[in-house]
């Protein structure tokens, strides 16, 4: 008599069931429950075609709070990632053209609306139209899930309730927490409109001071390099050779501190003035790095933090540019805070340089800063 076989399984699942019949299926989410979720498209760019969807979502998401790229990996693994409707099967799943990539965001917590609070704030410059203010070492400038207080917005909105009804401050510029200087404020939506039109058109001029290890050589120059978000860290930048955004900082030695000891330049340290052409997330830290300057005191791009500084020291000094109401040509400066000088002091770095003739780093004839030009104390 022939032996009784059972039919061959047909399906992966058939098989999976033979080899496997101790485990428990995963349940399949009910289609009501998942129309309930909160589904986030991803507007992605041709920069991300042919990259990992895990690195593509931590580009575009990576401002949300507690975001991480292990986050991110889970939710794929849990199916909450979805392309053209379907779960990304791995995490090394690749986008191509025409791909609608879709995340399931339900429980990311939203940021709160910033609200007023009466923290100090030091203008340099306001009339009905915007502001400039000097913003210390120290201070976040905005809101975010790590200081969703205490920032300098929220002493601007505490500010902007004596203003003109409507008015509100928009943020034109930022820094980092650790660097300090001149940030530029508008109080009416067609006033950003005007100074980002300005910005683009490189009609703003931006002018930093940063105590540097090292001599830059040549004393002058530009510094074009391509950026991008390091893939494996969202909060550094790194310089790229594929892709990334053009960033150019044009750059000029003030004054170096005495001859070492030991004869190595790297040992020394040196003032450099810094105008930015592009404005990336920390294109000068990043660029001055590179080159073989870091900044005194950064952590994350140069060396350890100076002792007793606590800080990168870079400052942005001055901000040029035409009204956009009246037209009139404004520049506003903050002076060297007072722990730069006494860095510099302690280097032996004179300060402020002897005025020079030449031109600036920018090429358009701008003196060095100085006794008559900036007020350094």
């Amino acid at each position: 008599m022939p032996r009784h076989t059972s039919p061959r399984p047909r399906t992966i699942e058939g098989i999976t069931r033979l080899l496997i019949p101790h485990r428990r299926r995963r349940r399949v989410q009910p289609e009501s429950a998942a129309a309930t979720t909160t589904l986030h498209t991803v507007d992605f760019d041709r920069g991300d075609i042919g990259v990992r969807v895990d690195l593509v979502l931590l580009r575009h998401l990576g401002h949300e709070p507690q975001m991480s790229r292990a986050r991110i990996q889970r939710w794929i693994a849990s199916g909450r990632v979805t392309i053209n409707g379907r779960p990304v099967p791995r995490v090394a799943w690749r986008i191509a053209t025409g791909d609608r990539l879709c995340v399931d965001m339900h429980d990311v917590r939203r940021r709160e609306v910033p609200r007023g609070e009466p923290v100090p704030v030091d203008v340099i410059y306001e009339d009905a139209h915007l502001l400039a203010v000097n913003k210390p070492a120290g201070l976040v400038v905005h809101p975010s899930y790590k200081h969703d207080t205490g920032t300098l917005l929220n002493g601007l909105l505490h500010r902007a309730a004596q203003w003109t009804s409507g008015d509100t401050p928009a943020l034109l510029t930022r820094l980092d927490k650790m660097t300090s200087g001149v940030l530029l404020v508008a109080k009416r939506a067609e006033v950003v409109a005007a100074l980002q039109r300005d910005m683009r058109a490189q009609r703003i001029d931006k002018d930093y001071l940063a105590v540097v290890h090292g001599v830059p050589a040549p004393a002058r120059g530009t510094i074009t390099l391509a950026l991008d978000r390091d893939p494996w860290d969202r909060r550094r930048v790194t310089v790229t050779d594929r892709g990334g955004q053009p960033a150019v900082t044009r750059y000029e030695r003030l004054a170096v501190s005495p001859v070492h000891e030991t004869g190595d330049d790297a040992r020394r340290l040196s003032m450099v003035r810094c105008r930015l052409v592009t404005g990336r997330m920390h294109q000068l830290r990043v660029h001055l790095s590179h080159k073989g300057w870091p900044i005194a005191g950064d952590p994350t791009y140069g060396r350890a933090v100076t002792p007793g500084r606590g800080r990168q020291a870079l400052h942005a000094w001055r901000l040029s540019l035409t009204h956009p109401v009246t037209g009139e040509a404004l520049s506003f400066e903050a002076p060297l805070p007072d722990d730069l000088q006494a860095l510099l002091r302690e280097s032996g770095i004179a300060w402020p340089p002897p005025r020079r003739d030449e031109d600036s780093a920018s090429g358009s004839g701008d003196p060095a800063p100085d006794a008559a030009t900036a007020d350094v104390g």
